[in-house]
């Protein structure tokens, strides 16, 4: 027999039978919008006779409809929502996210914190690697804060890295930006960015399809891709390897008719090589964020400030063997012909110039100058 459930003050019958079904295990999204079309309503599906639902979905979701959620994971849930700026989202509700509506497996409900009406906004996404460059990050936090700045609010997955940069940048403007969780809404992950998800719930919003309580669990994180690609007008990737989540957000984006954009490196480092396999295969090559901007066709083509790729010429024999590149000091000594002395003199001397910096396994990359 169900049990009654209290319900919170702003919320409705509708509500608690979208949380009821939400949290029923396996019942997927597909398979939530297909008994609401043929039942009327959440409640009308918790209401259907199991014979019926077993006609129609097959006999384990009708066993599973049957048993219902764990009542106390309801009360929980239910409590969660009283807090101060915590929501529970239903497709009814007017801040659920219409651009979530337009994909095919819309979540049956989201966990919400923070300022919820920027689920309304128009948004872009920038993703890419959890172990990125000291300019990627860069990278990443400059063009969400100008894009902010211009009124695209910045979605990404609240990782280590890119995602982790741009949401700092989206945050530095107006616009601000969401988190997508691929964790309950009561678990911050990674513990290192429990500080960056806390600024989140206060400037800007947090996101979640999974049940309070949710580990951050592998298989997760492709289901929280493509809430944060349908989320967005575009996704923008930021130094991913071939083999990297941000290349299936990139997909995702395309199967959802979003735009897809790519961010180019120096041709010989691994964290670029995913970014250029999706401009090889149709990506937008972006060095601006005027360049998003105009793709979005949220701003006109015409550029006024020259290329900030086209570097001041390097007379500096060690930086212009450094180039664009992550190189090491043997690759320095071959380029170059200098000895050990003379090449670590020099790169003491760029580093303390602001010219170059020290990146993982004690290579050097030229500091590209905010674009």
């Amino acid at each position: 027999m169900r049990q009654a459930s209290r319900l919170p003050p702003l919320a409705t019958p509708s509500d608690l039978a979208c949380l009821r079904l939400a949290l029923i295990p396996g019942l997927g999204p597909i398979t939530y919008l297909n008994l609401v079309r043929r039942f009327g309503t959440p409640e009308g599906v918790l209401a259907a006779a199991p014979g019926e639902v077993a006609q129609f979905a097959g006999v384990a979701v009708a066993e599973a409809l049957a048993l219902g959620p764990d009542p106390r994971l309801v009360e929980r849930s239910l409590g969660w929502m009283e807090l101060p700026g915590h929501h529970l989202l239903t497709a009814e509700h007017t801040a659920y996210p219409e651009m979530l509506r337009q994909i095919p497996d819309p979540p049956i409900a989201l966990y919400a914190i923070g300022r919820i009406e920027l689920l309304q906004r128009p948004c872009l996404a920038i993703v890419g690697s959890r172990n990125c460059t000291p300019q990627g990050a860069r990278d990443a936090r400059t063009f969400a804060r100008e894009l902010s700045k211009a009124g695209l609010c910045i979605a990404s997955g609240l990782a280590l890295g890119i995602d982790a940069a741009a949401h700092r940048g989206g945050l530095e403007q107006g616009a601000s930006s969401i988190a997508v969780m691929g964790t309950g809404a009561d678990i911050f992950y990674p513990r290192s960015n429990q500080d960056l998800a806390r600024q989140l719930a206060e400037q800007g919003c947090i996101i979640t399809e999974f049940p309070l309580g949710t580990r951050p669990l592998r298989g997760n994180f492709p289901r929280r891709n493509r809430l944060i690609s349908g989320l967005a007008r575009g996704v923008l990737v930021v130094e991913a390897s071939e083999d990297s989540g941000s290349l299936l957000t990139a997909k995702l984006a395309l199967h959802q008719n979003r735009e897809v954009f790519a961010m180019p490196g120096p041709v010989h480092s691994t964290l670029t090589k995913g970014c250029h396999k999706l401009i090889r295969d149709g990506a937008a090559l972006v060095e601006f964020a005027h360049d998003v901007l105009v793709e979005l066709r949220l701003a006109s083509p015409t550029r006024v400030s020259p290329p900030a790729s086209a570097p001041p010429p390097a007379t500096d024999p060690v930086l212009h063997a450094i180039g664009f590149e992550c190189v090491s000091p043997d690759q320095i000594a071959q380029r170059t012909g200098l000895g050990v002395a003379a090449i670590a003199t020099r790169l003491s001397r760029l580093e303390i110039d602001g010219e170059i910096e020290t990146v993982a396994g004690g290579r050097f990359q030229r500091v590209e100058k905010a674009r």
